[in-house]
């Protein structure tokens, strides 16, 4: 059922004369989760984001926003950070908040102490009453993502948060997004940035060339990888590659290969019974960028992505 999801996508089409932005693409949120739409970029993520909005119309499928087949029946309750950022350079920092809010229906003078609230937390508190344009690009930036959520919003649409971020300023964006996910919000961002959705994401989409390539957990996604075994003998000796599975590879004075599906014991038990001994054993499960780099260079690798 629609609702059981915070935003739900069938088929969703989007053309730009020829070329399919969009293609086919399906997506199910559920309520209450941190989801990321990852992919490289021209993969579709913002005109996919954009078209579940309704900021631009689909060319064909099926997309339902909170319950709404038509999803600026429920802008009130959505919070949308922009790829393409933007302020009025001359308002203060907490009027530029409170206006955000204003724009989803939340009355001026709320909105001006949720801000001074919001910022202080944000560690922002000294520039509550300072111009836009006096602030570092960082801090703009932070800014305009609390103007999105002061109407405390069911949805939050966030599209590349985290590009031009320091590192300090990105932290400080990963606890917004868990704490309005604790609050009960759903979160929805986009991403080329692999390190941010392993952290913070329920759920995940991949999409390459207008094509969602995977969906699930991020445990998931790196299941789809073998893990890796990187051997160290106590003595060098070339006869022990023999003795290991068939796509090893030197790593320095040891051996790397991926982890057989029945495990480690019997090559481990050969290589003891043949003498060679074990100075070192390591088992390294891929993190979802080894993931996203063979979902996404499969995908490129047929033509597929732009």
């Amino acid at each position: 059922m629609a609702d059981d999801w915070a935003v739900l996508a069938e088929q969703l089409v989007k053309r730009f004369g020829d070329r399919r932005v969009v293609d086919g693409i399906d997506l199910a949120v559920p309520r209450g989760a941190i989801y990321g739409v990852l992919g490289p970029n021209g993969a579709g993520k913002t005109t996919t984001l954009r078209t579940l909005l309704g900021i631009v119309e689909p060319d064909g499928g099926r997309r339902v926003v909170l319950g709404h087949e038509a999803p600026r029946e429920a802008s009130d309750r959505i919070g949308y950070l922009p790829e393409e950022r933007g302020l009025y350079p001359s308002m203060k920092a907490r009027d530029a908040i409170a206006f955000m809010g204003a724009l989803r229906g939340l009355d001026r003078r709320t909105g001006r102490t949720r801000a001074a609230e919001m910022m202080e937390a944000a560690g922002l508190g000294h520039a509550v009453d300072e111009k836009i344009k006096k602030l570092s690009k960082g801090m703009a930036q932070l800014v305009q993502l609390l103007g999105s959520v002061v109407h405390r919003p069911d949805l939050l649409v966030l599209d590349e948060p985290f590009s031009g971020l320091d590192p300090v300023n990105q932290e400080k964006l990963e606890a917004l997004i868990l704490a309005e996910r604790d609050r009960g919000a759903t979160v929805l961002f986009s991403t080329h940035i692999m390190a941010h959705a392993e952290r913070v994401c329920d759920r995940l989409a991949i999409i390459a060339g207008g094509k969602r390539r995977f969906e699930g957990t991020v445990d998931e996604a790196r299941g789809t990888l073998p893990s890796r075994v990187r051997y160290l003998p106590t003595r060098p000796d070339p006869a022990i590659a023999a003795l290991l599975p068939h796509d090893t590879v030197p790593d320095g004075p040891g051996w790397r290969f991926e982890l057989p599906p029945e495990g480690i014991e019997r090559t481990l038990v050969t290589l003891i019974e043949r003498g060679h001994g074990i100075a070192g054993l390591s088992i390294e499960r891929p993190g979802l960028h080894d993931a996203f780099v063979r979902i996404v260079g499969r995908a490129a690798a047929e033509g597929e992505v732009a």
